[in-house]
């Protein structure tokens, strides 16, 4: 566990939370998505009759949490292998009900990859929509532990498959009290990494710490624990509603996490209707036909086409009042130009992880320059390289980012990689997810980027986020992302894979020289690859696997 646990301190399950907040703001809207409009407490008694559902197939908590070590999982799973929409949240919402703990897939995995997420979890119950039944039917015969099938009427038209329910039989109608089981703080939360380095691990989440760390049980800067369920629903109750355009996918955690603090906090959640993809059109219209104040977004890779989009059409983005960005960089380049779109526009820039919840946080307006440096939030710091000590502000040197306190419990069924994530240092148990860090002497923390995609070359550490930012900010380029190859004489050597604007025209030597005013020359690619696009997973994130094949593979 996370150390000593104060009796007397408040102890979360968001279902309490969830079924606390619709009853007194039973008739706000909740979930927005074309012409869906699920109130609070449509949602919530939703949410009731999939949990009765689960349980009633003797679906739930076997292995009370004390008797297991922090690796090992003692409830059925619930392997969410939809699209965005209202069913994904009433998905988890049931689970946590229910007392299975819910888990994401990527719905663009193949066979192979979906199987072992399958089998590396130990899933019990699938829900998915019925767009992906025929690839649910591939992998069902090496999966005798799936025993629970439920599927969601979407516009493929997909036949049920054998043994499998409709979604909407289970949650139309019936009862809509939560089933008679009492859900406990300790129960989880699953979260499986992105797998852009490497095979995809499940993050074990108690309850009550995402709910802290993540789903706005406790403010950000102080760090303050809200000091009881009656208080949240206060806050939400009394909270005028904001609409929230939520654009990546709910199958990243940043984008549950926004969607469930918005729930807490008594927000509206707005969602586009193209699912499998972005489309910056709909966006524009959505902010001015849902006047939204906040878009929730990943990078670049969101924000430039929906400029490019507003552009096109003249639309001033009026309503919006905050850009929140996670998951990966939003340029300079690109927040003077929202700037520009909308004057007195607040950024927002967050840093967290799987392993470590959200940790912290840039705000910017379009004037200021691109900075690596964050406010950390509550328990966050800088570990040493040897993981013994904390490391004071202003040290010398490079850390590793930590975060103390609301952390993971560890990774599903792997006890070495949990020791070695999740350590302890000087008596207190820490989460390193592998993000190299400085603490400067001013209280900030300086990111310097993801150690598994870092760059050794000629004994120097190169940062890619560091490279990328510095090619990304020439007008010319659309997209990038950074990765090694093999060199004789530096070990390793930097390759950016390049992506241009439209009918731009930048040679390799150009962006070269443009990026050298920015970063150190050792630092500059050796070589730049082009390519129509850059592979990005769907919640906007780099996959380096595919960048690495590039920088290897380079056209002949």
């Amino acid at each position: 566990m996370n150390g000593v646990v104060d009796p007397l301190a408040p102890r979360y399950t968001v279902s309490a939370v969830a079924n606390a907040i619709a009853a007194a703001i039973a008739e706000r809207e909740f979930i927005v998505q074309g012409d869906k409009r699920l109130t609070y407490l449509q949602v919530v008694h939703r949410a009731n009759r999939l949990a009765r559902f689960l349980n009633g197939r003797g679906l739930g908590c076997h292995t009370d949490r004390r008797e297991l070590a922090n690796h090992q999982c003692g409830q059925d799973l619930l392997g969410i292998y939809a699209l965005n929409g209202n069913e994904y949240i009433e998905g988890m919402l049931a689970a946590f009900g229910s007392r299975v703990a819910p888990f994401n897939i990527n719905y663009r995995y193949v066979k192979d990859e979906l199987t072992y997420l399958l089998a590396d979890s130990g899933a019990s119950a699938l829900l998915y929509h019925g767009t992906f039944a025929p690839r649910v039917a591939e992998v069902l015969p090496e999966l005798p532990h799936v025993r629970v099938l439920i599927q969601i009427a979407d516009a493929s038209d997909h036949d049920l498959l054998p043994g499998a329910v409709d979604y909407e039989s289970i949650v139309g109608s019936g009862r809509v009290d939560p089933p008679d089981v009492t859900p406990s703080p300790d129960d989880l939360y699953v979260l499986y990494t992105g797998g852009t380095t490497g095979r995809p691990k499940g993050v074990l989440w108690r309850q009550h710490d995402i709910f802290v760390s993540a789903f706005g049980g406790r403010d950000f800067l102080t760090g303050e624990v809200i000091g009881s369920c009656q208080e949240l629903v206060a806050r939400a109750a009394a909270t005028a509603p904001a609409k929230i355009l939520v654009l990546p996918p709910l199958m990243h955690g940043a984008a549950q996490w926004s969607v469930l603090n918005a729930m807490t906090t008594g927000q509206t959640v707005v969602l586009p209707t193209a699912v499998d993809r972005m489309d910056a059109e709909e966006v524009v219209n959505l902010i001015d036909a849902e006047q939204i104040v906040v878009v929730q977004a990943v990078g670049d890779a969101m924000a430039r086409p929906v400029l490019a989009a507003a552009a096109r059409r003249g639309a001033a983005l009026s309503s919006v009042a905050v850009w929140a960005n996670g998951g990966a960089a939003l340029t300079s380049a690109i927040k003077h130009r929202l700037a520009q779109v909308r004057p007195g526009l607040l950024m927002i820039d967050g840093v967290g992880s799987s392993e470590a919840g959200q940790q912290m946080r840039q705000l910017s307006s379009g004037d200021a320059d691109l900075s690596s440096s964050f406010t950390p939030g509550p328990d966050t710091c800088v570990a040493s390289e040897d993981l013994r000590a904390i490391l004071s502000p202003g040290h010398e040197g490079m850390g590793w980012l930590a975060q103390r306190g609301f952390v993971p419990l560890g990774y599903l069924g792997d006890a070495v990689k949990t020791a070695a994530t999740f350590p302890e240092i000087q008596g207190h148990r820490y989460s390193i997810p592998g993000d190299r860090a400085r603490h400067l002497a001013d209280g900030s923390i300086e990111l310097l980027g993801r150690d598994s995609v870092t760059i050794n070359s000629g004994g120097e550490k190169i940062f890619a986020e560091e490279v990328e930012a510095a090619i990304a900010s020439h007008p010319a380029v659309a997209d990038v992302v950074v990765a090694a190859r093999p060199s004789e004489r530096w070990g390793q050597e930097v390759v950016a894979i390049v992506a241009l604007t439209g009918s731009a025209d930048a040679s390799a030597q150009h962006l070269i020289d443009h990026a050298a005013k920015s970063i150190a020359r050792y630092k500059l690619p050796k070589a730049v690859v082009f390519r129509d696009g850059i592979e990005r997973s769907p919640a906007g994130k780099p996959d380096y696997r595919w960048a690495y094949q590039q920088a290897r593979n380079p056209p002949g």
